[in-house]
């Protein structure tokens, strides 16, 4: 096999498991607070405690991701325009 269908093969793979991946799991974890809904925060002796209550979800932990999000426009721009 020559090395351009072979990529165009491995890059369809990784986009089909993508979006499987974003029908599955539509919502992954915030990079800020790596899913846990808050900061965490080091006090004077070095320990770990609880900071505030991230803002940007809520103290969720989760966001919407990419592929999800394009679906969703996509779907809903659909929908409006057939109305």
């Amino acid at each position: 096999m020559t090395p351009i269908p072979l990529a165009i093969a491995c890059l369809f793979a990784v986009t089909l498991g993508y979006a499987g991946m974003c029908t599955a799991a539509p919502f992954g974890p915030r990079r800020t607070c790596r899913g846990f809904g808050f900061e965490m925060k080091t006090d004077r002796k070095g320990q770990l405690k609880r900071g505030k209550n991230c803002r940007r979800c809520k103290a969720s932990g989760r966001r919407i991701r990419v592929g999800r999000w394009i679906f969703n426009r996509a779907q809903r721009l659909y929908r409006e325009g057939t109305r």
